[in-house]
C-alpha cells in the first residue's frame, strides 16, 4: 500500500516505469480478461495507450472542436432539466451573464467556481483505493525489494484527506484551492485521476466538461436538498475501490422565471 501523496509521487512518477504496471482487479477480470487500456499490460497496454491517445486527439481532445461538442451536450442537459430551484452562483452571473453558452476562456476569471469543482472531486474521493499497480520489474522502493509483478495500491484517499495539503479535509471546503488573494491554486495532493504512466487519460477532457457542465447547469438553475443541509447523509452505499454515493433528491428552478 502506498500511503500520502509524498509515497505514491515517487513510486507513480519517481519510478513511474517500474510501477506502471497494472495489478489484478478480481471482480471485472473475468469481464475485461488483460484487454483494455485501463486493465491492459506490457506491450498490448503500451500500444492501447497510443491508440487511445491518438483518438481522443482525432475526436479533438485539447481542441476547440470538443469544446462545442460538450456545449452542446450541457446545451441538451439543460433542455431536458424541467425541475428548478434555487440560486445561481453570483460570479457565474458576472463572468458570463446570462445569454451566451459558458467557455474554457472562462475559466481563468472564475477562481472560486473552479476551486467548487476542485472540492467537489476531492471530498467525493469516488476511488479511494485506486486502481492497482503492477512493478514490471524487480525495484527497491525506499529501502524495500519489490520483485517482478508485486501488486501495488496507491492509496488516493490518503493524498486527498492529507492534513498536511488541506487543512480541514473532512469538511466541504473550496478554500482549499484558493490562495490569500481569492486566485486559484493548485495543491500537489490533489491527484483524482492518480498520477504516473497510468494516470487517467481522460483527464483532460473530464477536466472541460466538468467546468462546462457544472458552469451551464448553474447558469441556468439553482440547485437545492429538499432537506436540510445537516440532515443530509454523505456515507456511501458502498466503498472499496470506488464509492458509490446516496441517492439524493435534488430540485431545480429555473433563474429565467420560465
Amino acid at each position: 500500500m502506498l500511503c500520502g501523496i509524498e509515497a505514491i509521487r515517487e513510486a507513480l512518477v519517481d519510478q513511474a516505469e517500474a510501477f506502471s504496471g497494472r495489478g489484478r482487479v478480481s471482480t471485472v477480470e473475468r469481464i475485461f480478461q488483460g484487454y483494455g487500456v485501463i486493465f491492459a499490460n506490457g506491450e498490448r497496454w503500451k500500444l492501447l495507450r497510443r491508440f487511445s491517445l491518438a483518438t481522443m486527439k482525432n475526436f479533438g481532445m485539447g481542441k476547440r472542436s470538443i469544446e462545442e461538442r460538450i456545449q452542446e451536450e450541457c446545451q441538451c442537459v439543460v433542455e431536458e432539466l424541467q425541475k428548478t430551484q434555487e440560486r445561481v452562483h453570483k460570479e457565474i452571473d458576472q463572468v458570463i451573464g446570462p445569454h451566451r453558452l459558458p467557455s474554457l476562456d472562462d475559466r481563468v476569471k472564475m477562481p472560486y467556481t473552479d476551486a467548487v469543482i476542485h472540492e467537489i472531486q476531492r471530498f467525493s474521493d469516488l476511488f479511494p483505493i485506486g486502481a492497482p499497480h503492477m512493478v514490471t520489474k524487480d525495484t527497491y522502493f525506499r529501502g524495500y525489494f519489490m520483485p517482478k509483478g508485486t501488486e501495488v495500491h496507491p492509496l488516493l484517499h490518503s493524498a486527498l484527506n492529507d492534513p498536511h495539503y488541506f487543512e480541514k479535509p473532512d469538511a466541504f471546503n473550496p478554500d482549499h484551492f484558493l490562495d490569500a488573494n481569492g486566485a486559484l491554486k493548485k495543491n500537489e495532493a490533489f491527484i483524482p485521476f492518480s498520477m504516473g504512466k497510468r494516470i487517467c487519460l481522460g483527464e483532460g477532457i473530464a477536466h472541460m466538461e466538468l467546468f462546462l457542465f457544472f458552469t451551464t447547469i448553474l447558469q441556468n438553475f439553482s440547485v437545492a436538498s429538499p432537506v436540510a443541509p445537516e440532515d443530509i447523509d454523505l456515507t456511501p452505499q458502498e466503498s472499496g475501490i470506488g464509492r458509490v454515493p446516496p441517492v439524493y433528491q435534488i430540485s431545480f428552478r429555473s433563474r429565467r422565471g420560465d
